[in-house]
């Protein structure tokens, strides 16, 4: 019988990123960003650029996009005493109760005022620093007074509208799904014109997804639990697909977690709505997806973790040295990459 392992190390999955190679602004056009392309059974990388799927892709390939769409998920106010404090709307609970982080000290009763009639009360705080927020009004007022989270590594504010898919249409996410950032409306149209299936499903990003690994052995990390749709139409197109042949490429981690989560042991999509918390690792067995669509990860960072696990953690560091030496853009503004 074979013994499993115990122990996968984060360090592993540590990589040295020289700063400048932090993109710190969208790509312009989107599809003009570079696409390191990683064939994992040949073991062979080379290089393009993002509008050049239309030549890459086949006929009859499914691309599967995450629609989930990012909200002004940070806020800024004031306590009553006048402290500046900032909130980060992490999970909603009803259209005035969030699960938050507030960056500096609050107590249960606090409130936090973001307008002189706009404010939020914490309401009960819990072990790992989130709290529990009561807003006096609508998350849709709350909304209007939010700024778009970008990660803290881009320095400068950006546009809601820069960190949003072209495609986005279901209001949850808190943290981009930044693969499809890459995609414009006339090169999705290129590519159905082609024969590629584009496939929508939805997974509402969690700021955990981002966080990098603390623990030393990875098998100790608790992953944040997400949102996940998979509409009875698309669950019943995409087995067909699957059961045919054809190539199911998720675009981004995020797809790739919904579609793993939600497909049985037969690898059987099932539509539903639930909370996922899959964590994919190596050693993982992928039960749907064929190829990934992705950005270049933080070291240590969960979404490395699956892209290793998809290709082999040496092919990937090797990728992703290839990468450096190239001067690809890295994160959330960065190139990208497919693996297939």
């Amino acid at each position: 019988m074979k013994k499993l392992k115990t122990s996968i190390l984060s360090s592993d999955f540590d990589y040295h990123l020289p700063p400048e190679l932090i993109g710190q602004k969208p790509i312009r056009p989107r599809d003009q960003a570079r696409l390191l392309i990683l064939e994992k059974k040949e073991k062979k990388i080379s290089h393009q650029h993002f509008f050049d799927l239309v030549k890459i892709l086949l006929p009859g390939d499914v691309l599967v996009l995450n629609n989930s769409k990012v909200i002004p998920a940070r806020l800024v106010g004031e306590k009553e005493n006048g402290a500046k404090r900032e909130i980060f709307l992490l999970q909603k609970k009803s259209v005035t109760l969030w699960q938050c982080l507030i960056r500096g000290k609050v107590k249960v009763g606090d409130k936090i005022f973001l307008t002189s009639r706009i404010w939020g009360e914490v309401l009960q705080k819990d072990d790992e620093d989130k709290q529990l927020v009561k807003f006096n009004t609508s998350d849709k007022k709350i909304f209007l007074l939010g700024q778009t989270p970008t990660p803290p590594y881009i320095k400068k504010p950006a546009k809601l509208a820069d960190y949003q898919t072209v495609y986005a249409s279901s209001a949850g996410s808190v943290a981009a799904p930044t693969a499809g950032l890459h995609f414009t409306k006339k090169l999705l149209k290129q590519l159905k014109a082609k024969g590629v299936a584009v496939e929508y499903i939805t997974l509402h990003v969690g700021l955990g997804t981002f966080l990098p690994v603390k623990a030393e052995n990875i098998l100790d990390h608790q992953m944040h639990q997400e949102l996940a749709i998979i509409e009875a139409a698309t669950a019943r197109r995409l087995n067909q697909a699957k059961k045919a042949g054809r190539r199911v490429i998720a675009v981004g981690t995020t797809s790739v977690r919904t579609l793993e989560a939600l497909a049985d042991k037969k690898g059987q999509i099932k539509a539903q709505k639930t909370w996922v918390n899959i964590f994919i690792y190596p050693g993982y067995r992928f039960r749907f997806v064929d190829g990934i669509i992705t950005n270049f990860h933080l070291p240590k960072s969960t979404l490395l973790m699956l892209v290793s696990a998809f290709a082999g953690l040496p092919e990937v560091k090797r990728a992703y040295q290839e990468a450096i030496n190239c001067g690809y853009c890295f994160y959330s503004f960065g190139d990208a990459m497919l693996v297939v």
